[in-house]
């Protein structure tokens, strides 16, 4: 069986540890869109793996892991987070780790312009990571961007970035910036190209193989739905298709070879960086962080978070063809009295209740959320071994997410580790 996981919110459902816990399962995991401005956090035992572009199937072995072309990479990121990896003890060599030669390359000058730009809109930031990604994905749809196979090819590689640090040079000069050393890129570049070369390979033409062979593959997807250029709250979103439409064109397999789609959703939700959050909850906010949640693997930046909000996720149902749900972070809600559920938003200066979200990210900013309640648990659920475990009232209320959402509910899980998962059979 052929899997899409997709995250149903905003980004950050705990789509790592899913990942992590399905991958047992399957023979390849394929990341197919984002840069390194996302993170999954896998927790083993006592160690914790925070990774950034490698899939998180690179934790267990005997799997194949490969990065595709929809996504773009970060060489000297990769090369450290490689060197990371090796350095806990994790193999990670070109038989288990595959990288498309179509991906394109995040480079210094990409990253200068993220910053600057940011900078410049002040109140109106998107809040990104400034890690390049946004300019990266510009440059390949503008069909000026530098790919792998580029960066494996000194000669080619000399050419095209001597164009293109000639003209983002004055971009960067027009900003106040300063000029970026030919040089130095070139050098730093190249240094990481022969460390990469082994990993580079036709991933399509591979992942077609597997196919053909009946090899179970996990496609991971990076960031969540409202986050996806088209789809999401435009424009505080990624640069890239977060959606199950994204794992298509961002690996080169067709829609046919589907099988499954998962989507991923906490107990609550949560947000980080600017844009509309209809749900958004001060007083759930501090709890949490007081408790050590939600913060950012890759920034460290804490989340903004709030009440579930079912508008959000059944219009994510409806956008990725989500045929299984995964619920995260049950026990992050243990120890509240009530708990509310947005049903549906009430559009500002309207009676008008809406249960499809406003395309509109201004219209939606102005949307008030409608509530029902339901009761809560009161009782730690993290160290529960059985769905049927869990609190009568955490059931109700996890069934009725997924009644709200959908679709049916496949798996739940109550903590970070692997043995805090509880399926639905």
């Amino acid at each position: 069986m052929n899997t899409i996981l997709v995250g149903s919110q905003w980004g950050d459902e705990g789509k790592g540890k899913i990942i992590d816990v399905l991958t047992e399962e399957v023979d390849l995991v394929v990341r197919s869109q984002g840069g390194n401005n996302a993170g999954h956090t896998i927790v083993h035992g006592e160690r914790k793996y925070i990774l950034h572009l490698i899939p998180s199937g690179i934790l267990r072995p005997k799997k194949v892991c490969v990065i595709g072309n929809g996504v773009v990479i970060d060489p000297i990121a990769l090369v450290e987070e490689i060197s990371g990896l090796r350095s806990q003890g994790i193999k990670v060599n070109g038989n288990n780790l595959l990288i498309s030669q179509s991906a394109h390359i995040v480079m210094p000058y990409h990253r200068a312009l993220d910053e600057a730009r940011e900078q410049i809109k002040g109140k109106n930031k998107i809040g990104t990571t400034k890690r390049g990604i946004g300019p990266a994905y510009g440059d390949k749809a503008a069909r000026v961007g530098l790919r792998m196979a580029d960066l494996m090819r000194p000669e080619i590689f000399e050419e095209k970035l001597r164009l293109r640090l000639q003209e983002n040079n004055l971009l960067l000069q027009s900003f106040g910036r300063k000029k970026l050393s030919f040089s130095k890129v070139f050098s730093q570049y190249q240094e990481a190209a022969v460390f990469l070369k082994p990993f580079l390979t036709n991933t399509v033409a591979y992942l077609h193989e597997a196919i053909a062979e009946k090899k179970k593959i996990l496609f991971e997807g990076a960031q969540g739905t409202f986050l996806d250029l088209d789809h999401g709250t435009y424009p505080f979103v990624t640069s890239s298709n977060t959606t199950s439409g994204g794992a298509c064109t961002g690996s080169g397999v067709p829609p046919n070879a589907i099988d499954s789609v998962v989507g991923v959703m906490k107990a609550y939700t949560t947000r980080v960086g600017e844009g509309p959050f209809p749900t958004e909850d001060r007083a759930m906010s501090c709890m949490l962080h007081e408790m050590g949640r939600e913060f950012g693997a890759t920034t460290g930046r804490a989340r903004r978070c709030g009440w579930f909000d079912a508008v959000a996720t059944s219009y994510a149902t409806m956008i990725n063809g989500i045929n299984r749900l995964a619920i995260t972070n049950v026990d992050g809600l243990d120890q509240l009295e009530k708990i509310f559920i947005c049903t549906g938003y009430r559009l500002s200066g309207s009676r008008k209740i809406l249960t499809i979200p406003p395309e509109d990210a201004q219209e939606l900013a102005g949307c008030k959320p409608v509530y029902e309640t339901m009761s809560g648990w009161m009782v730690p659920t993290s160290h529960l071994q059985c769905y049927c475990d869990l609190p009568l009232n955490a059931r109700r209320y996890l069934e009725r997410l997924a009644e709200l959402t959908g679709a049916p509910l496949w798996m739940v899980s109550v903590g970070p580790g692997r043995h805090q998962t509880l399926w639905i059979k």
